[in-house]
């Protein structure tokens, strides 16, 4: 059971590694354009968190999952996602050609809004049947992802010296088409792997809320 002063603990914990990161993140980026079309999501997610949090909380499970993708969006600002240190080792490690870590944040558009739609769909009883809703949450993170990649086409197209850092391709001819196949396979990998815990943490949630 979700305590009120277990759940403030967390939200404070979690606010101090956001903003933490966000710090470092912001300061010196390799671009600051790049840097800020970057880290956006994160800070409408923060925006968006702070509005809900008092009248729909989410549960841990969630706001765990998308502390963990405003870190991802904001360490990609900060390098620009096509020269992470960490993957530039992991490229030279394995002998590849490319750093992806882009992928690595093409998963986590899949794999957080995943759960994220799941929560909204189940709470708000919005989709009768688990084959169903499951259905139309991958369709909804394919969506996200290649409105994504329209978004990156239009910053290609208003700005060409932009466009290699936010795009990110690195040479690479089938990056979008790969991209959006990285957050298929994410939304379905959540939804697999969480979808029992995910349960349990919605259900403590209720009994919570209408114990309160």
């Amino acid at each position: 059971m979700f305590s009120s002063k277990g759940l403030a603990m967390w939200a404070a914990l979690w606010l101090i590694v956001y903003l933490s990161v966000f710090v470092w993140s912001a300061w010196q980026p390799a671009d600051l354009v790049i840097w800020f079309l970057e880290v956006l999501p994160a800070i409408l997610a923060l925006l968006i968190l702070a509005l809900t949090r008092q009248r729909f909380p989410l549960t841990p499970l969630v706001y765990l999952l998308l502390l963990a993708h405003c870190v991802i969006l904001m360490v990609g600002g900060h390098y620009t996602y096509a020269e992470v240190p960490l993957f530039d080792y992991l490229r030279d490690l394995t002998g590849g050609i490319r750093n992806n870590y882009d992928k690595l944040g093409h998963f986590a558009q899949g794999f957080v809004p995943a759960l994220v739609a799941r929560e909204l769909i189940i709470r708000l009883q919005l989709i009768n049947g688990r084959l169903w809703s499951n259905f139309f949450i991958l369709c909804f993170c394919l969506a996200v992802s290649a409105f994504y990649e329209l978004i990156e086409w239009w910053v290609a197209l208003l700005s060409e010296e932009a466009a290699e850092s936010f795009l990110g391709t690195q040479g690479y001819v089938w990056d979008t088409q790969s991209d959006m196949g990285w957050a298929l396979f994410g939304a379905f990998l959540a939804l697999l792997l969480l979808g029992r815990w995910h349960d349990r943490q919605i259900r403590q949630l209720s009994s919570a809320g209408r114990a309160g």
